[in-house]
């Protein structure tokens, strides 16, 4: 689990693919150290495995589910990389519950000024995503805990203030740029006990049926409260 407050921009190494399996070899100094093999490091928001290290560098392999998910694919040697550790119990919890499983991905359809800060607009590639955004709600893109001030039927915008420019990769990012979208993990399971049947028992899906949606009778019916 992360917080979506990136610790340090890494470079690509090395990238060695072979079909839709890929191993990356990734330099960085912060995160290594008190690194170990087996620890979990969120490159771009994607929660991966260390499988090597030395003291400038990790390696981590990337399998084709998240190959084909996510912006990974897409980056050569010499690319910045926003990284996380993975966070620990007692620490601060500054951004919100990230978990390293990208959804999608989608386009940066502009980069906007705003007085100190720079809005980037996003659309998903996949638009059943934008169920997973709402306004003033939390988003990852690229690894980075951000908040939603704006939505349409199909894209979305965040404000990105100074610090958060400046110390990440999403500084290099420009209209066309294809990034990591994961949405807030509550909403994922708020979406999953409505829509799966019999997830809230037999009887209980029956009603939600017959009343056309999430009310007050069902949910007091099914124990929330």
């Amino acid at each position: 689990m992360f917080t979506g407050l990136i610790e340090e921009v890494g470079t690509l190494k090395r990238s060695y693919k072979q079909g839709e399996a890929m191993k990356l070899t990734i330099e960085a100094s912060r995160v290594l150290g008190d690194v170990k093999d087996g620890d979990s490091i969120a490159v771009n928001g994607v929660c991966l495995t260390v499988t090597d290290f030395d003291a400038a560098s990790f390696t981590v392999d990337v399998m084709p589910q998240t190959f084909r998910h996510t912006n990974l694919k897409d980056m050569r040697p010499g690319e910045r990389l926003n990284l996380e550790r993975a966070m620990q119990a007692g620490g601060r919890f500054g951004g919100h519950i990230v978990q390293g499983h990208v959804d999608g991905t989608g386009t940066i359809m502009a980069r906007t000024p705003d007085a100190n800060a720079v809005v980037f607009t996003i659309q998903p590639h996949d638009a059943s995503l934008m169920r997973y955004v709402i306004a003033q709600g939390s988003v990852t893109l690229d690894g980075i805990s951000l908040t939603v001030i704006d939505r349409s039927d199909n894209e979305f915008s965040v404000s990105i203030i100074p610090h958060t420019l400046r110390e990440t990769a999403l500084q290099l990012k420009q209209p066309g740029s294809v990034i990591n979208i994961e949405g807030d993990v509550l909403g994922k399971y708020v979406d999953h006990l409505l829509r799966y049947p019999g997830a809230a028992g037999q009887d209980g899906e029956q009603n939600r049926k017959k009343s056309g949606g999430l009310t007050a009778a069902f949910l007091a019916e099914n124990g929330f409260f």
